[in-house]
């Protein structure tokens, strides 16, 4: 159970944090929560996917693994991907909002195992202000409060013109061993190709055009997932 709190520098001036990851830290899990915010970076190493959820709606999700909890881009603790999902890389920090919902604040849970870790880092400076793991942690949560508000918007109007579409996707590894992955959709390539001069513009004056090739152009990590699969497999 988590124990989230505000972060206060009067109150945890001593805290330190070490954002270690691994699987001990929730990062064994073969698919993670992505938002647009960091599209252009997950792409060049992910294939990206949506789920449909019954309460949230659509969620882009980053393809990890094939097995349940394989993460065929952690290495130990080690992360060998370029980017590294926010949902992932914010560790015990949280965004919350102030008492009266006015502003987001960032949150910590204080149960997290990296919170006052020997190896963590200062939050605080001596003589106040942030310490630079907490400036990147609050550009971490920056994006993913923007993606957040990004993301309502920009997938309505995906599915409004038909681009997202329920997909089975049969990944073969060899001749013996084969994957289905299913209750996903896709931003469909030929959909978007065949969107005429209006419903394109209308993408591009709302700012979600760009985002749209780039999920399209993502499923070509497919073959070096399957790559990565099979050479972890051998060893």
């Amino acid at each position: 159970m988590t124990r989230p709190v505000a972060l206060d520098n009067i109150a945890h001036a001593d805290l330190r944090v070490a954002l270690r990851h691994g699987a001990a830290h929730g990062h064994a899990v073969n698919q993670a929560l992505l938002f647009p915010t960091e599209f252009a970076e997950a792409q060049r190493d992910f294939p990206i996917l949506f789920r449909r959820e019954p309460a949230e709606g659509l969620q882009a999700v980053a393809l990890l693994g094939l097995d349940r909890d394989e993460n065929l881009f952690l290495e130990g603790d080690r992360w060998t991907s370029s980017h590294v999902p926010l949902s992932l890389q914010r560790g015990p920090f949280l965004i919350g909002l102030t008492a009266d919902g006015a502003a987001p604040v960032i949150q910590i849970d204080l149960d997290d195992p990296r919170v006052d870790a020997e190896d963590g880092e200062p939050l605080f400076l001596p003589h106040g202000g942030q310490a630079p793991v907490l400036d990147h942690v609050g550009r971490l949560l920056a994006a993913i409060h923007v993606g957040m508000a990004d993301a309502g918007p920009m997938y309505a109007a995906f599915d409004a013109l038909g681009l997202i579409q329920p997909v089975t996707l049969q990944l073969m590894l060899d001749d013996e061993r084969r994957y289905a992955i299913s209750d996903h959709e896709v931003l469909a390539a030929d959909r978007l190709e065949a969107l005429g001069p209006a419903d394109l513009g209308g993408l591009h004056r709302a700012g979600h055009l760009g985002a749209a090739f780039l999920l399209a152009t993502s499923l070509g990590n497919m073959p070096r997932l399957i790559a990565r699969k099979n050479a972890r497999d051998a060893a």
